[in-house]
C-alpha cells in the first residue's frame, strides 16, 4: 500500500510540545515564533523530516501555519481544514483562525505590544512572505527576526527523521516531449535576454521538469529534493545528494550539469554575491535564506518568477498524449472499482479503509501504477463533509445505507498524473442529496462547456461553477480547480480556477474542475474531472477565436443522484455525451459484470 492509515495526529503530545516551546521563547529573546507547514524548498508536500507543524501541534493538513507566543498559540488554516483542525489540536491551547479572512501578521499585530519580537526560520518562508509580514508588524512597532537555529528542530532532536535519499530516475524523452538540453538552452536564452547571469531554482518539480528526472523523496510526488543554479552560459549546478544517483541517472545528468553536494550550496550562493552576478530569484517560492545570503538590499538580485513554472504548465504534445493514455487506463480502473463498490457497499461490510485499499489494488492491477498522487479522501456520511479528510484507523466508519460516499483519489503513472472525485449514493439518496448533487453537477458542467477568449483567468470563470449553488443560497469554501503536473505534483501552478486565480489560462494547461457542497455533520459532495485547455478555435458566426476545455477524466457520474428536472437541455446533452464517450473509450477494457455495470452507469438520461 502507498497509503497508511495510522493517525499522525496527537493533540495531547502536540499541546505538551507547544507548551515546552512557549517556555523557551523568553530565553531566545522572542515573544512569538512562526511555524509554517513548509520545507526548505517551499513545496506543498514535504518529507517526514520537515513535518514540523504536525509534530508540534498535531495538525496534519497540507496547508497551515502556527503562531506560538509565550502565553498564546494559534493555528491558521483555510476553509478546507477548519473542521479537521478542530479535531486534531488541543482547543484549550490553540485558537483556530481561518485565512484569508484573518492574516497571521494582522492577528499578531493585534495580539502583541509595541517592541515585541517575532521569530521565523528564513529557510521556511519565502521572501515575499517576509516582506509582507514585516510591513504589517512594523506598523505596530513589532520586529520580525530571523533565527539561526529553528527551536522546533531543537525540541524534536534525535527523534526527527533523517532526510530522504530516494533514488533518481530519468524521465524518457518520449514522455517528456522535450530534451533537457533544449529546456536548459531555452532558459539560458531567457536569462541572457533579461541581462541576468544566473537564476536559482528551489522547487523540486521545477528541477525535475528542467532536467527530465523524477525522484521519490516526498510521498506521492515523484521528485527529488534538490537545488539548482542555472547560469546564462555553461552547465547548470545541481545540488543533489549523490546517494540518490544510480548509473542511469549519473549518465544522464553527467552530460547536463555539474553535480554538487547540498553542503556546497552556501559556498556557491556566496560566490554569486562576491562575483557581483546578476541573479534572478523567485521571491514568492524561494526561501528567504537565499535573499539574505545574496544580500538583502542588493540591486543585483531581481525578483522574477521561477522560469520553469509557466513552460512546465503548458504541456507539450507528448505530455498531452501521455495524459490521455493515463486517464483511459485510470478510468477503466475506476470503473471496475465503482462497479465493485455498487456490489459490495450495500452489504454493510465495506468501511472507508477497505474502500481505499480496494481502489489502490484496482490501480495496481494496471501494472503501470508508480504511486498514488495523494492520500485518498475516503469520506462516508459526515466524514465526506471534511473537505480534506484523511481516513485513519481511529476515524474509519462503515459505508452506510442512505448515505453518500465521497472518494477523491489519483494516481501517478509515468505517462501522466490523475485526480478524480466521485460522490456515490449507498442505497437510496434523499431528495435533498439529489438536489444538492445536481447543483454541484451544473457547476461542473458549466466549466466543462465554457468557451473563453485569450487572456481569461481562473478568477474570471470561477463563478460559473458556483452560480447554481449561489442561486440556492449555497457555496463551497475551496477553489474550483488547481493545475496538475505531468508525472509531477498533483497540485501545480501557476494556473487555477479560483477567486485568487489571476494567471491567464493557456493551451496545454491541465486543470481540475471540482465544485462541491458540504453539509457539516451529514455529507459531502464533490465531482471532479481534469480538463485540458484547448487551442483557440473559431465559433461559427463569431468574431474571435475562443479556447475551451477538453475533459480528460473518463469515469461515470452517479446517475442516481441526478435530478433531471434541474438540468437544462444543454446540460443533459453534455452529460449523456460524456457518458457515451466514457462507455466507448473504457468499455473495451472491461469484461463480465464490470462491463454490464458500465452499460447501466452510462445509460442515457436525456428526456425522450
Amino acid at each position: 500500500m502507498f497509503q497508511d492509515f495510522s493517525s499522525p495526529s496527537d493533540p495531547i503530545a502536540g499541546a505538551n510540545r507547544t507548551r515546552t516551546l512557549q517556555s523557551r521563547l523568553r530565553g531566545l529573546g522572542l515573544d512569538a515564533f512562526v511555524v509554517p507547514r513548509a520545507d526548505e524548498h517551499m513545496g506543498e508536500y514535504v518529507a517526514a523530516c520537515s513535518e514540523r507543524l504536525m509534530w508540534l501541534t498535531g495538525f496534519s493538513g497540507s496547508a497551515g501555519l502556527a503562531v506560538v507566543g509565550q502565553r498564546f498559540a494559534a493555528l491558521f488554516v483555510d476553509g478546507r481544514y477548519t473542521l479537521q483542525a478542530g479535531s486534531q489540536v488541543d482547543p484549550k491551547l490553540f485558537e483556530i483562525v481561518q485565512i484569508p479572512e484573518t492574516s497571521p501578521s494582522e492577528w499578531l499585530a493585534g495580539k502583541l505590544s509595541s517592541g515585541a519580537v517575532v521569530g521565523f526560520d528564513p529557510w521556511l518562508h519565502p521572501t515575499a512572505w517576509v516582506k509582507a509580514t514585516e510591513a504589517v508588524l512594523a506598523g505596530a512597532g513589532i520586529r520580525l527576526k530571523a533565527v539561526g537555529r529553528n527551536p522546533v528542530d531543537l525540541l524534536w532532536g534525535r527523534e526527527r527523521p533523517a532526510a530522504p535519499v530516494g533514488m533518481v530516475q530519468v524521465q524518457p524523452l518520449a514522455l517528456a516531449g522535450q530534451s533537457a538540453e533544449s529546456k536548459i538552452a531555452d532558459l539560458q536564452k531567457g536569462l541572457k535576454a533579461d541581462g541576468a547571469d544566473a537564476t536559482i531554482l528551489t522547487l523540486p518539480d521545477s528541477i525535475a521538469w528542467l532536467f527530465n528526472i523524477r525522484g521519490s523523496d516526498v510521498k506521492h510526488n515523484p521528485t527529488a529534493l534538490a537545488f539548482a543554479i542555472v547560469h546564462a552560459a555553461g552547465k547548470p549546478e545541481l545540488f543533489l545528494d549523490k546517494r540518490k544517483i544510480g548509473p542511469a541517472a549519473k549518465a544522464h545528468l553527467g552530460a547536463l550539469v555539474r553535480l554538487r553536494e547540498p553542503g556546497d550550496l552556501a559556498e556557491r550562493v556566496i560566490a554569486l554575491r562576491q562575483g557581483k552576478k546578476r541573479v534572478r530569484l523567485d521571491e514568492a517560492t524561494a526561501a528567504h535564506w537565499f535573499r539574505r545570503t545574496l544580500g538583502a538590499r542588493s540591486l543585483l538580485v531581481t525578483d522574477a518568477r521561477d522560469p520553469c513554472i509557466l513552460p512546465k504548465a503548458r504541456k507539450n504534445a507528448a505530455e498531452i498524449a501521455g495524459s490521455r493514455t493515463a486517464h483511459e487506463r485510470d478510468g477503466a480502473a475506476m470503473a471496475r472499482y465503482l462497479a465493485w463498490l455498487d456490489r459490495e457497499a450495500p452489504s454493510g461490510r465495506v468501511d472507508e479503509i477497505s474502500a481505499v485499499q480496494k481502489l489502490e489494488q484496482m490501480r495496481a492491477e494496471t501494472q503501470a501504477l508508480k504511486e498514488i498522487s495523494f492520500d485518498t479522501i475516503s469520506g462516508s456520511g459526515p466524514n465526506g463533509a471534511i473537505v480534506h479528510y484523511r481516513v485513519t484507523e481511529a476515524t474509519s466508519r462503515l459505508l452506510g445505507k442512505g448515505e453518500l460516499f465521497l472518494v477523491d483519489s489519483g494516481a501517478q503513472y509515468q505517462d501522466g498524473t490523475t485526480d478524480v472525485t466521485r460522490t456515490v449514493s449507498i442505497g437510496k439518496p434523499t431528495a435533498e442529496m439529489r438536489e444538492r448533487f445536481t447543483l454541484v453537477l451544473k457547476g461542473m458542467i458549466a466549466i466543462s462547456m465554457l468557451r473563453f477568449p485569450k487572456g481569461t483567468t481562473g478568477a474570471h470563470i470561477d463563478a460559473f461553477a458556483r452560480k447554481a449553488l449561489w442561486d440556492a443560497g449555497l457555496d463551497f469554501d475551496h477553489g474550483t480547480g488547481h493545475g496538475v503536473g505531468s508525472y509531477l505534483s498533483v497540485h501545480e501552478g501557476p494556473q487555477s480556477i479560483s477567486k485568487r486565480g489571476h494567471v491567464a489560462l493557456e493551451p496545454g494547461m491541465i486543470i481540475s474542475n471540482e465544485p462541491g457542497y458540504y453539509k457539516a455533520g451529514a455529507y459531502g459532495i464533490r465531482i471532479e474531472n481534469l480538463v485540458l485547455v484547448s487551442e483557440p478555435a473559431a465559433i461559427e458566426g463569431g468574431e474571435r477565436e475562443m479556447m475551451g476545455f477538453e475533459t480528460l477524466t473518463l469515469v461515470p457520474i452517479d446517475r442516481r443522484l441526478v435530478d433531471v428536472k434541474l438540468l437544462t437541455a444543454s446540460e443533459l446533452l453534455w452529460l449523456d455525451a460524456y457518458h457515451e464517450r466514457v462507455r466507448a473509450t473504457i468499455g473495451p477494457q472491461l469484461t463480465g459484470d464490470d462491463r454490464i455495470w458500465l452499460e447501466t452507469a452510462t445509460a442515457r438520461l436525456g428526456r425522450g
